[in-house]
């Protein structure tokens, strides 16, 4: 994982004794080939605050060294990061030694680590000390600094470079506009040390950003980036410049003895002029779980990045009988969120073909958990993807997961690629149905031409017409769809609405009773009463979405003059192409789709004519609306059609752009964002109002 672009120094293969085994050989060398990935990206982040992975990325390589330092304590390395912080600071700036070394933090990263470390505290204690109070605050994503006062007068201003000597950035960090200069309070004390985060809050980031894009200059990767950047200018006039602000966690000198307290002293800070972050005092593992819970539904709300809580003994007297390891505190560790990108090895390539016959290429991973959730397959979209990517079966990938987002692969780890590893080429022939594959020109799309003969397609046709955004059709799964289809009870869509025929073979499958066929053909008779709209979008017509689905029955009114529409008539629909109305021309054109279609009607699916207005009529058209929270009177994909049955677009996210946002219960951070942006919110009994209106 080394960068060769990097001037961190290379590692040399020293080892401590003398190794004679293979075994011993080999764990040096993967030693060796972490401490130089390691010192690489320490020099990247520290130094020049250009990171080349994602934070997680990193602790994975220092928990694998960490790991193998512990299963082989004779062959540690002597020039082992494990025991050191940071880097070595910058020549361009004063060096300075720290009076207190500036040391990092432990990590965990799930319950069951917090309650060790709780209890690894409580070992060390006595019987009279067990089970401590314990102050939890946010684990700010900036760049540490220590801070000295002299008689409330700020002197210096020190980054933490390798922990026990930073860089000297007094002047820049005087134009850090939260930042207290003098403080009256503390103009008793001869020497007040303040350690803290100099962060820049989101809404500056993205207006820095949007600047530089402007002018043409670099931007920067994250927040902490552009904090520890502007932090490292020369000229302090950049410094002050950029918005960057200072949150205070500790003090290690001058604290008044009155204070005994982690709490209380941040509550001091405070007071002095002195901005903190959310403190909250907690007295067991579950209160602290619980914390930090609350942090995770609330941290896109927060003005700043975060990457975890940090937990700490409360009591300061605790604080300094646990002491200190060579690196970090005994007494407090952070506890990161789950990690939203993960390395790990993509075994195999698969390919999937789906209902309109694209083949998707499926990466088989070596298990890893990644936003909470562990992962073993991600998609890898597209063959055009894999060449981009470059990917191979064997490398090493980084895997992206970011609340309910689909994983993805982000990055490929080329230094670390097998070296009997092939490039991944296109399959000539459908893995299902042994058709041709085809690939038009300058398309990245590869599809199977076995339409409705390929058995993957068939089944997935299924599978989309039974889901809920189509004909809704609760109770009849995947899994019961595939083994009907498998045992030849169902081939096409219509062939669902005759399962009822089949009641008494329905009931010999294993774990499905007379109550759950029952279930399932009342939830087939129920769907036959549906929208238009909704059975275009079932019909499975490529390249026919729901929003193009509404559209078509809002232009055409009914079925019939849909499929009898010519290509001039379809391209006149608002949203539609050249593409997607030839597709649609030809689905309708297909014989066997029309025997479907007429199966269907002839079972008893029906709706109601859709009441045709011109798109410039509608009450809504050129609108763009959000739906957020839980609704009362109806479900969210209810309220979606019906705004789009109005005119309006619907989409995922709040901007500056959207028109409107309907609030439902319980609405979170887009009513946050809505707010914050002057967008019009609008309440369900509001939105109940306008579609009777």
């Amino acid at each position: 994982m080394t960068d060769s672009t990097s001037p961190a120094p290379s590692h040399k293969n020293n080892s401590v004794g003398t190794q004679n085994s293979q075994s011993d050989d080999t764990v040096i060398a993967q030693m060796c080939t972490l401490i130089d990935a390691i010192k690489t990206h320490n020099y990247a982040y520290y130094v020049l605050d250009n990171p080349k992975l994602e934070d997680s990325e990193y602790d994975q390589l220092r928990l694998s060294l960490i790991e193998l330092e512990e299963a082989y304590p004779d062959l540690i390395q002597p020039d082992s990061p494990t025991n050191q912080v940071g880097d070595i600071p910058l020549s361009a700036f004063t060096q300075v030694v720290h009076d207190i070394p500036m040391l990092s933090l432990g990590n965990v990263f799930e319950y069951d680590d917090l309650r060790e470390f709780m209890r690894r505290v409580n070992d060390r204690l006595s019987d009279a000390q067990q089970n401590p109070e314990y102050e939890m605050e946010l684990k700010l994503d900036g760049l540490a600094v220590s801070l000295k006062y002299e008689r409330g007068q700020l002197v210096q201003a020190v980054t933490r470079g390798d922990g026990r000597v930073g860089e000297d950035i007094t002047q820049n960090t005087k134009t850090i506009r939260n930042l207290p200069l003098y403080l009256t309070d503390a103009k008793d004390l001869s020497l007040l040390e303040v350690r803290g985060e100099v962060l820049m809050p989101k809404a500056g980031f993205e207006r820095l950003n949007r600047l530089a894009e402007e002018n043409g200059e670099k931007v920067f990767a994250n927040p902490r980036n552009a904090a520890a950047g502007s932090l490292r200018q020369l000229d302090p006039a950049v410094a002050a410049s950029r918005p960057l602000a200072f949150y205070a966690y500790s003090v290690n000198q001058g604290l008044p003895e009155t204070i005994d307290t982690q709490s209380v002293a941040l509550a001091w800070l405070k007071d002095i002029g002195f901005s903190v972050s959310a403190v909250e005092v907690v007295d067991s593992p579950r209160a602290a779980q619980a914390y930090y819970e609350s942090i995770i539904e609330t941290r896109d709300e927060l003005p700043f990045e975060i990457d975890g809580t940090v937990i700490k003994v409360n009591s300061l007297g605790l604080q300094q009988q646990l002491g200190f390891l060579s690196r970090e505190p005994r007494w407090a560790t952070a506890y990161k969120f789950p990690a939203e990108t993960v390395m790990t090895r993509l075994n195999t390539i698969e390919w999937q073909v789906g209902r309109t016959g694209q083949l998707t290429p499926v990466g088989k991973l070596e298990p890893v958990k990644v936003g909470g959730v562990t992962v073993s397959n991600v998609t890898l979209h597209n063959f055009g993807e894999i060449q981009r990517l470059d990917v191979r079966a064997g490398d090493m990938v980084s895997v992206h997961r970011a609340g309910d987002v689909i994983p993805k692969v982000t990055r490929v780890w080329t230094d670390q690629r097998p070296e009997d590893s092939e490039p991944v080429t296109l399959p000539t022939n459908c893995p299902v149905c042994d058709s041709p594959v085809v690939l038009p020109d300058d398309e990245a799309l590869a599809r199977c031409t076995g339409g409705l003969f390929c058995p993957a397609q068939q089944q997935e046709a299924l599978i989309h017409f039974v889901s809920r955004r189509a004909m809704d059709i609760d109770g009849l799964g995947e899994r019961w769809l595939i083994s009907f289809f498998e045992h030849g009870l169902v081939k096409t869509v219509a062939d669902i609405y005759e399962l009822h025929n089949h009641r008494d073979d329905l009931i010999t499958y294993e774990k499905l009773g007379e109550k759950s066929v029952q279930n399932i053909i009342d939830a087939i008779e129920a769907s036959k009463k549906t929208t238009l709209p909704r059975f275009i979008y079932a019909l499975g017509i490529r390249g026919v979405g729901e929003g193009t689905a509404q559209n078509f029955a809002q232009q055409f009114g009914d079925l019939d003059s849909l499929m009898n529409a010519d290509m001039e008539a379809l391209i006149e629909t608002p949203d539609v192409g050249t593409i997607t109305a030839e597709l649609t021309y030809e689905f309708f054109r297909a014989q066997h789709n029309i025997e479907v279609i007429d199966k269907l009607i002839k079972a008893g699916v029906h709706w109601d004519n859709v009441e045709q207005v011109a798109a410039g009529d509608l009450p809504l058209d050129g609108q763009t609306w959000v739906i957020t929270g839980a609704l009362d009177s109806m479900a969210r994909d209810e309220a979606k059609a019906k705004l789009q049955a109005l005119g309006a677009k619907v989409v995922g996210s709040v901007s500056a752009k959207t028109t409107a946002l309907l609030a439902g219960d319980k609405a979170g951070s887009k009513l946050t964002k809505a707010e914050k942006l002057g967008v019009k919110v609008v309440s369900e009994d509001e939105f109940l109002g306008l579609v009777k209106s």
